[in-house]
């Protein structure tokens, strides 16, 4: 029985990875500018406000009797100091910090997350944060400023280039070790007397629960030359990580106030 030789397997290597350059969005980050408008505009009323009228008191302007997170006046009734005290500063250097930091982050994950997820980050971050502080400074906590929501944006840049390592490859190695130094140094600073630490706490939790939902995840499609990034998050996903932190915060407010 004659047997014919096999035809020889074709072991050629397969061709190595080439690098893609895809251009990143290019979206104007209009809503970190507004904020930061919005921000600065409301701290020339605070001292506005101190100059024609005096400190309503103790020091305290009357913009913040009305809008800062009083413990006392939340348990009251007035939700909305869980939102309004983050357009509310105390000093120059308090302000400046914090929109120097909005400016740095906002203007990076704007880009990406798009104005509205943006903006509902942002304001997640504020609920998180003052829910969180509401529940643990006692019965005559106070706090104003918009680190809870800076802490959320610090957060919610970890959980992006986590979820787009590959896209990113060492970028988002040097990202995400630079912003968990930044957390860690400002956690540290903020056990200092004065400073609300527990707001910091609670903005992280609340950006780094809506942004591991809801983060972009950018993958490349298309054909060579014409690359472009597309967006796989899902809008019900999107959904899904806001409802999440309202639901588990807003439990939570529920909880202090009784």
């Amino acid at each position: 029985m004659n047997e014919s030789p096999a035809s020889p397997l074709n072991l050629e290597p397969a061709p190595p990875p080439q690098e893609v350059r895809v251009a990143l969005p290019s979206l104007a980050p209009t809503v970190t500018y507004s904020i930061i408008g919005i921000t600065v505009l409301i701290y020339i009323l605070q001292l506005l406000s101190v100059a024609v009228l005096g400190y309503a008191v103790y020091e305290i302007d009357w913009l913040e009797v009305y809008g800062a997170r009083f413990n006392t006046a939340i348990r009251a009734g007035e939700l909305w100091r869980f939102i309004t005290p983050i357009f509310l500063h105390g000093s120059v250097p308090h302000i400046f910090f914090n929109m120097y930091a909005l400016l740095s982050i906002g203007t990076l994950l704007e880009k990406h997350f798009g104005h509205g997820r943006f903006l509902l980050l942002y304001l997640l971050g504020a609920f998180s944060g003052n829910v969180f502080s509401f529940l643990l400074t006692g019965e005559n906590g106070y706090s104003v400023g918009a680190s809870t929501a800076v802490f959320g944006l610090i957060a919610a840049e970890v959980a992006f280039f986590y979820h787009n390592r590959k896209l990113f490859g060492g970028q988002a190695k040097q990202a995400i070790s630079n912003a968990v130094f930044i957390i860690a140094v400002n956690l540290f600073i903020g056990l200092t007397p004065g400073i609300d630490n527990w707001g910091h706490v609670g903005g992280l939790l609340g950006g780094a629960i809506f942004a591991w939902f809801a983060s972009p995840r950018w993958e490349v499609t298309g054909m060579t030359p014409n690359f472009q990034l597309h967006d796989a998050r899902e809008f019900r996903e999107i959904v899904l990580g806001a409802g999440l932190v309202v639901i588990i915060f807003g439990i939570l407010a529920v909880w202090g106030m009784f």
